[in-house]
C-alpha cells in the first residue's frame, strides 16, 4: 500500500515512523514533513490548504490511505474533499471537526447528551464575558472558542487575569479563534487523556496518556501546545475507562451520529477526573502531539490496518495490543517559546540517540543546504524513550536530551513527576506490607 501522511510535527513523525514498520505499507509520503520525517519518507512540496493538488498527487501515487494528522485541515474539509474522490482518509469530516473546532458545538452536545463536563457560558463581546467572570468568581476557565494551536486556553486564578484572558481573546491574539469566548467554571483533580479509534458506530479505545502543558517545571507559566508527555496514564484505572466510554465516548458518538454527522478518524477526549469521576474539557479530533509519540512508541499491533478500519468502518472486533512498559517524550523548544524565538539554530547530536525503545521525533526542523540540522520552530524535538517504570522511561529519555548538542534550545526538567510520585508511594506501601 501506498501511504500519504499530511502534516509536519511530532506527531506526524510518529505516525510515519510507526506505519513505515508495517509490513503492508510500500511506499510511505509525508506532506510537508520535516528534517526527521525526511530520514523515513518522501517528502512531497504539498501545501496542505492546495486540496486539488493533494488529491491530484494521491491520483499520480496511486495513494491507498490518506491519514490527516493536524486539526486545521480537517476543520478545512479536506478529508471531505478527498472522500468525494474517493480516495480512502483516515480523518472526520469538517462538521464533525466541529468537536475540536468550536468549544461552543461541543458544550451544546454535552448539554444534550447529559455528559458530564463544567457548566460554561459563550460569549461574542469582551463586556459581557467580564461581567458574567466578576459574577462567577475565580479560579475560572476561559477558551478561544475555535482553534488557536493549543495555546487558547487560560485558566485564570484572579478576576483580573480571567479578564485580560478574554482582552487576549477579543483584540485577536488568536486570531478568528479568538472572536467568541467560552467561559467555563474550573473543574478540580487529575488531567488525563484517552484516544478512541472511531468509525461512525465502534469507538475502539486506543490507550492513555498525560502530558505537561505549562511551560515551566512545576507546571507553571503559560500553556503550550505540551512540553512533554507520557502513557499510559495511571489514573485511568479500569473503573475510569469503563465510565469514560458509557458516560462521554458513547453518548458523544450516538450524538454525532443523530446530528448526520458521523465521527470517523481518531477522537481525544480531554479529561478531568473528578471526585465525581471522569468529566470532559474538551474534545481534539486528531492524535494528540506530544501525547501521539508515547502512544506510537508502546503500541504493538500494526496501525496501518486499524487507520484503515477505521477509514472503512470495519472497526467492530478489532482491538489494539499494547506493550507493557510505559513511555515518556521529553519536548525539546526554542528558547523563548511559547513567546517570541530565534529561528534556524543549529542542532548537533541527534544521531547519537539511538538504542531499542528510543528515538527522536522531530518537529520544527529542516536540512539547509549543508545537511545540518536547524530549529526552525517553537516545539522541535520530541526526545522519547520507554522503560519498565515511568522513572525509568524518563531517565532513559533524559540522558539521550544530554547528549543533544543545541544551545538554542531548552526542556522541562521534570517531565513525569506525578506519576513518578504515585510510582514511589506504591513501591513504598509495598515495601511497608
Amino acid at each position: 500500500m501506498n501511504i500519504l501522511v499530511i502534516g509536519s510535527g511530532g506527531r506526524e513523525h510518529a505516525l510515519t515512523w510507526k506505519l513505515s514498520q508495517s509490513s503492508s505499507c510500500d511506499v510511505i509520503y509525508c506532506a510537508p514533513g520535516n528534517a526527521g520525517i525526511s530520514d523515513c519518507a518522501l517528502c512531497p512540496d504539498l501545501a496542505v490548504d492546495d486540496h486539488a493538488a493533494i488529491i491530484e498527487f494521491c491520483r499520480e501515487k496511486i495513494i491507498d490511505l490518506v491519514v490527516v494528522g493536524p486539526e486545521g485541515p480537517l476543520v478545512a474539509g479536506l478529508a471531505d474533499d478527498l472522500r468525494a474522490a474517493d480516495i480512502a482518509t483516515f480523518g472526520p469530516s469538517a462538521v464533525a471537526a466541529q468537536l475540536e473546532g468550536s468549544k461552543a458545538f461541543t458544550k451544546k452536545l454535552c448539554a444534550e447528551k447529559n455528559i458530564p463536563t463544567a457548566a460554561f457560558a459563550r460569549f461574542n463581546n469582551a463586556p459581557k464575558a467580564k461581567a458574567y467572570v466578576r459574577a462567577q468568581g475565580a479560579p475560572i476557565v476561559i477558551k478561544a472558542d475555535g482553534l488557536a494551536a493549543g495555546k487558547g486556553v487560560t485558566v485564570a486564578d484572579t478576576i483580573q487575569a480571567a479578564c485580560a484572558a478574554i482582552d487576549d481573546c477579543f483584540e485577536g491574539e488568536f486570531g478568528d479563534a479568538g472572536a467568541e469566548v467560552v467561559v467555563e467554571d474550573c473543574l478540580v483533580g487529575e488531567e488525563a487523556s484517552m484516544f478512541f479509534l472511531c468509525d461512525g458506530e465502534t469507538a475502539l479505545p486506543f490507550g492513555t496518556a498525560q502530558d505537561h502543558k505549562r511551560v515551566g517545571d512545576g507546571d507553571v507559566g503559560p500553556n503550550t501546545g505540551g512540553m512533554g508527555a507520557y502513557s499510559p496514564a495511571p489514573v485511568m484505572d479500569d473503573e475510569m475507562i469503563a465510565r469514560t466510554i458509557s458516560d462521554i465516548i458513547e453518548p458523544t458518538l450516538e450524538g454525532m451520529a443523530e446530528r448526520g454527522m458521523p465521527f470517523r478518524g481518531v477522537l481525544y477526549a480531554g479529561l478531568m477526573i473528578t471526585t465525581k469521576g471522569p468529566e470532559l474539557i474538551e474534545y481534539n479530533v486528531r492524535f494528540g502531539d506530544p501525547e501521539c509519540q508515547v502512544l506510537m512508541m508502546r503500541l504493538e499491533s500494526d496501525l496501518l490496518p486499524l487507520l484503515q478500519a477505521s477509514a472503512s468502518g470495519s472497526l467492530a472486533g478489532l482491538e489494539a495490543s499494547w506493550l507493557p512498559d510505559p513511555a515518556l517524550t521529553v519536548v525539546m523548544a526554542s528558547k523563548g517559546y511559547p513567546g517570541s524565538y530565534k529561528k534556524g539554530t543549529r542542532i548537533k547530536g541527534t544521531d547519537h540517540v539511538v538504542g531499542d525503545g528510543l528515538a527522536v521525533f522531530h518537529a520544527g526542523t529542516k536540512y539547509n543546504d549543508e545537511h545540518h540540522l536547524l530549529a526552525v520552530g517553537g516545539r522541535v524535538l520530541n526526545v522519547t524513550a520507554r522503560g519498565e517504570s515511568v522513572r525509568v522511561a524518563r531517565d532513559r529519555a533524559y540522558g539521550a536530551v544530554d547528549r543533544i548538542d543545541w544551545e538554542g534550545g531548552f526542556c522541562r526538567r521534570d517531565i513525569g513527576w506525578r506519576a513518578i510520585e504515585r510510582e514511589d508511594t506504591d513501591a513504598g506501601d509495598i515495601h511497608a506490607s
